[in-house]
């Protein structure tokens, strides 16, 4: 599966918010804010499935009805899927 530059920034991210979350907790900060960045972090991650998932969803139309899909009204509607969760 290709994977949009988007979705590897996402998890890039991710990736530097976790080792921040390490690096807090080795200074003793509050359960509170480590709590707080953990939380972003899910969000994160639960975007970027959903973002991972209909990109796969898409190229797996395209290459079984080669068929090339790429308007606008898709792009929104992934964004509208996106905003509900």
């Amino acid at each position: 599966m290709k994977c949009d530059i988007t979705i590897k920034n996402r998890i890039k991210r991710a990736q530097g918010q976790l080792k921040g979350v390490l690096s807090m907790m080795e200074k003793d900060t509050s359960c509170a804010d480590i709590l707080a960045q953990l939380k972003a972090i899910r969000s994160t991650i639960d975007r970027s499935m959903g973002l991972l998932s209909a990109q796969n969803l898409i190229q797996t139309i395209e290459a079984d009805l080669n068929v090339k899909i790429d308007d606008v009204q898709t792009e929104d509607a992934v964004h509208l899927i996106m905003k509900g969760q």
